[in-house]
């Protein structure tokens, strides 16, 4: 085992489908599968502390052989073991510690330490996914927008200049190839920075055509999207951009992203109040293009 000590190179936020790597380590677990450990890939992982985008659908490729990639999530190493998903116990960037991009493939040919292989990544489920996340954060900024009017006390804002409801309240987000999920908890929290709950439930039709609103009128900008980064390894910190009407939008964020938002079509945000362990949860519902239901 010759375990890496230094991040992986990753070439996903630039939009690669296809990178030529070798091949660092190789490692058997006890469910039969083997993790393959690359210098570089263009396959997005999951990221167990925040997996609101889930792994491309990928192959290696090397020789004649071509192997499904049945996962990829973020790992970690020491140096003397590798950690996979939430067994990692540090945090990015401690010392010591590189934070890798395991490839979890069947057991049965796999490739050896010193091989150079090809990262292929399904071109259709990428391109789903990006316009996803695109989505995800164009209807979190309009639903900052439209919830705007019901703080009462000054809170952080975001680039659009509206109180950031998504931040202060956001619970999960999980990116499909047909849109996104995002819940909001409305509890005592939140009510405490300034967040006004009461009436939520009544008000949700006004609130969501003001999002939908917003929403239509950015996506007739055809504005650029692209991801500012500090670096290629796997923890540099990646953003994503937007030069909106009243601003230039950034949000912090390891995924995929559309290149224009011409590329998303219509995009459409529904909203739900349900009781969740006796404290109200705001869902957001945000279907893309060809998903987007008749209106």
């Amino acid at each position: 085992m010759s375990l890496p000590r230094t991040d992986t190179i990753v070439t996903y936020p630039s939009g690669d489908l296809e990178a030529r790597a070798s091949v660092i380590d190789v490692e058997s677990r006890s469910d039969g599968t083997v993790v393959v450990l690359l210098d570089r890939t263009s396959c997005h992982p999951v990221d167990a502390k925040w997996p609101d985008q889930g792994a491309d659908r990928a192959w290696l490729l090397y020789g004649e052989t071509k192997i499904t990639i049945r996962d990829a999530v973020v790992a970690a190493t020491d140096g003397s073991a590798l950690y996979l998903g939430d067994e990692i116990p540090v945090s990015p960037g401690t010392e010591g510690w590189a934070f890798v991009v395991a490839h979890i493939i069947d057991e049965a040919d796999a490739p050896s330490a010193g091989d150079t292989v090809t990262v292929a990544v399904d071109s259709a489920y990428r391109e789903a996914l990006s316009r996803s996340h695109t989505a995800c954060h164009l209807a979190s900024l309009a639903l900052n927008a439209a919830l705007s009017s019901r703080w009462k006390k000054p809170t952080r804002t975001d680039d659009m200049g509206n109180p950031n409801f998504d931040s202060a309240a956001n619970d999960s987000s999980r990116i499909r190839d047909d849109g996104s999920v995002d819940t909001y908890r409305l509890g005592k929290s939140l009510r405490k920075k300034g967040f006004i709950v009461e009436g939520i439930e009544a008000d949700l039709p006004t609130i969501e055509q003001d999002l939908n609103d917003t929403l239509a009128g950015w996506l007739e900008t055809s504005a650029e999207v692209r991801i500012e980064r500090d670096g290629e390894l796997l923890t540099d910190r990646r953003t994503w951009a937007c030069e909106l009407p009243g601003g230039a939008a950034r949000i912090p964020c390891g995924g995929t992203h559309a290149s224009s938002l011409d590329d998303l079509g219509p995009v459409v945000a529904t909203l739900a109040v349900n009781e969740v362990d006796g404290a109200p949860l705001l869902s957001m519902r945000t279907v893309v293009g060809e998903h987007v239901p008749d209106i």
